[in-house]
């Protein structure tokens, strides 16, 4: 198993990883008319967090949580322009880039992703600096994620 993601959206993923640093970012990769983009999104976390403790017990630098809301139009855009969902990412700071199973739990419902064919890419950084990245997609055999070789492709210059 091999996922491509060109070196446009890889370099862009790090910049968000960096910036967000030391919280978790997150966001998607897309694939469109022969481009590869990505569309950032807002770690809620905190305000979770913040709100309910008891329910969110750990905050951006640990979890990220995306708004519902804000996933739903971009998956609503990406059906109504043709395009592919092709990855999810996030960071994980001062971790390394391992699938856990926080994660598991995030991108499965009753034990099943809602995307089973969109890779999840997560950067790990020490110190804010970028030091790996893993590439994993759902196994429907063993109902596991596994890593997967992550393959950097070159595409021209496509702005989201």
């Amino acid at each position: 198993m091999t996922c491509v993601i060109h070196k446009n959206c890889l370099d862009e993923i790090f910049r968000h990883a960096q910036e967000a640093y030391p919280e978790e970012c997150c966001g998607i990769i897309i694939d469109g008319s022969g481009c590869q983009f990505v569309r950032r999104f807002q770690n809620i976390q905190n305000l979770l967090h913040e709100e309910d403790p008891l329910r969110y017990p750990f905050s951006a630098s640990i979890a990220y949580t995306v708004d519902r809301a804000e996933a739903e139009r971009a998956f609503t855009s990406i059906k109504e322009n043709g395009q592919i969902l092709t990855a999810f990412y996030h960071s994980h700071p001062d971790h390394p880039a391992l699938f856990s199973e926080e994660d598991k739990a995030a991108q499965t419902v009753f034990g099943e992703p809602e995307f089973p064919n969109t890779a999840q890419i997560v950067i790990a950084l020490c110190g804010g600096a970028i030091s790996g990245i893993k590439c994993f997609k759902w196994q429907p055999m063993t109902k596991e994620f596994s890593e997967c070789r992550l393959k950097v492709g070159v595409i021209g210059d496509c702005k989201s």
